[in-house]
Parts: structure tokens; sequence; C-alpha cells
């Protein structure tokens, strides 16, 4: 089977791997995203799925700005594709593309839908806290992710696992999941296709930077929820006290790691929502929990293991207190 594959991220790439291990499936072209500046130099560099592709010898490698002008459609049309397959492209595919394919256009979703159709259902499912995730592959069509589902494969969300390892996690499922329906559609043993029912779904929206702000009035199962899975990207942050910021800094702070605190000191519910309750420098040898600030929440409160200060590099909470020593009960973690 010819299949040209669409996709732009490391996921992306992860499963057009997938797609080039099996002997049935012949990658004849590979559509990414135009190469974009990167790295504190700005130089051109290309996307995870286009870097994948160039250092295993694909050749046939296109990166339109819009994938459905004429151009992009004429060398679509020349590489005579059986099946287009699409993962994390970034473009939407018009009608000219979707019907191009005597097998149509495939695309694997990172969400069991109708669930979190949109652009980020890893973030918004671990954030929801679902207990349990995984991957769709579907036909598309006209509408956001909701094409009929040719197959589905389920995936657990544990309690310690970040927005990253989650999507390699999936990344893998997806990749396998979706090289054995490509076979399966090409050999005619596929059983037959689900519709999705529009009333059933729910949306995942392109997330902001801006969206990482923690309000430290929300419940602490929703904060340290919202750390993993924003984790690495784009990342939850608050502000230090102005007498921890230097010139031209804004003392913004990236809390990249928490563990809930499972025991409040009298005192402590009196608290307003982002005083800093107690610093945590050193523990036991052998102690399972970590170091760091303790901060109050909505409810409970939240001890801020992993932290990154604006110019500066990741550190636990015991080295980040050591060059900002926060007072207990004085200082708060603002929200601007």
């Amino acid at each position: 089977m010819r299949v040209v594959f669409m996709g732009s991220s490391a996921a992306s790439a992860t499963c057009l791997r997938a797609i080039m291990r099996e002997e049935a499936l012949d990658v004849v072209g590979v559509v990414t995203q135009p190469d974009r500046p990167a790295g504190r130099g700005k130089a051109l560099t290309p996307c995870p799925c286009k870097a994948f592709a160039m250092e295993h010898g694909v050749t046939e490698i296109i990166t339109p700005e819009n994938v459905n002008d004429e151009e992009s459609l004429e060398r679509l049309r020349a590489w005579r594709p059986d099946v287009i397959a699409v993962v994390a492209f970034g473009q939407f595919l018009k009608k000219p593309i979707l019907d191009m394919p005597r097998f149509g256009c495939i695309n694997c979703h990172f969400s069991l839908l109708p669930k979190y159709r949109g652009a980020s259902p890893v973030v918004a499912a671990l954030a929801a806290g679902d207990k349990m995730t995984g991957v769709t592959v579907m036909r598309m069509g006209l509408g956001m992710d909701d094409g009929p589902i040719l197959k589905q494969r389920y995936e657990p969300i544990y309690s310690d696992i970040t927005g990253g390892e989650l999507m390699d996690e999936l990344a893998i499922a997806g990749g396998v999941t979706l090289a054995a329906t490509l076979v399966m559609l090409g050999e005619g043993t596929l059983p037959p296709e689900v519709p999705q029912h529009d009333e059933d779904a729910t949306f995942a929206r392109k997330l902001k930077k801006t969206d990482g702000l923690i309000r430290w009035t929300d419940p602490v199962l929703a904060i340290e929820r919202k750390i993993r899975a924003y984790c690495p990207w784009p990342g939850c942050y608050s502000f230090l006290p102005e007498r921890f910021r230097r010139k031209g800094n804004s003392g913004r702070v990236v809390v990249a790691g928490a563990e809930i605190v499972r025991r409040m000191e009298p005192g402590w519910r009196d608290a307003a929502p982002g005083t800093v309750l107690k610093v945590v420098t050193s523990r036991p040898k052998g102690a399972s929990q970590g170091t760091g600030p303790v901060v109050k929440c909505g409810d409970t409160a939240l001890m801020l293991t992993a932290l990154k200060p604006e110019g500066g590099s990741l550190m636990d909470g015991a080295s980040f207190l050591r060059g900002r020593p926060l007072s207990p009960g004085e200082d708060v973690l603002l929200e601007n």
C-alpha cells in the first residue's frame, strides 16, 4: 500500500516510524510543517517529523505553508497514494485531499473520541483527572476529529505521570495502532466503522503559554494535576514576591513538580491562598518526600519540589530556597 504521511510533532515521528516498519506499507512521501526559527540563534529548524524522515532516508518531503494549495495538490497526486495517514499535522485538509486516495485519509488522535476532540487532548485528560485515555484511529471528514472510528486502544493514566510522559506512551500506542489499521485496511479485514455522535463530544482547545498561570484559589488536586499535565509545555508558573525580583526580571517561576501535603498543621487553613506556609530544606535519609516551599491552595496545601526561576535552570525545592529564602507566613506567591 502506497502511504503518504502528514505530521509535524515528535509523536508524529513515532507513528511514522511504526508505519515504516511494516513491509506492507510503502511510505512514498511525507508532508510536514515548514522549518521554523528555534534556539537562541533562531536558526531555521525542521520539525521533529521532518528530521526523522530525513534521517531515515525519506527523500520525498514537502513542507507547504498551505497543504491545500495547487502546488501541494500536484505533488500529492504525483505520489499516487492509496492512503494518507495524518498525525498531529497542524493543518486542516480540504475535500480535494480527503477524496484523493482510494482508501481515504486516516487520522490517529490521542484520545478516546468523541471525548477531547481538538488540539490538546492529552493535557485535557490528565488535567481533568481521568483514569483512562487512549488513541483513536479514524477516517477523516471535513469536521474536527468527527469522522467514523476504525480502531481504538485504551491506556491507563497513572497518578504520577506528566503530560510529556503520557504523550510519549500514547505516541507508541498510536503508532502501533495506526500501522495495524492501515495494514488491515489494505487487506480488507477491518471491522465495520463506528460513527461518532456529536452530542457526546467534548473539546480540548489549543493551549497558550499564559494558560499555565497557577490560580492558588483552586483546589489542591486541580493544581497538582495541572502542574503534571502542563509539563513540559506550556508549563505552570507563578511569581515571586517583589523582593526577589531582579531589575528587568518579572519574578516568574515555573513549577515543574509538586506533592500534595497530606497533613495540615494548626493555623494553616486560615492562611490566604498563595501564602508560603512552611519551607522544607532537607529530608531525613530515605524519606520519600521532596523539599521546597509549602504553599496554601484553595483548600489544603502543596509542596513545590521542582522549580525553574526566570533566567535560571530547573532545580529541586531545597536548592531553589537557598537562593530565595522565602519566609513562612509572610511571603505570597503572586498570580501576576
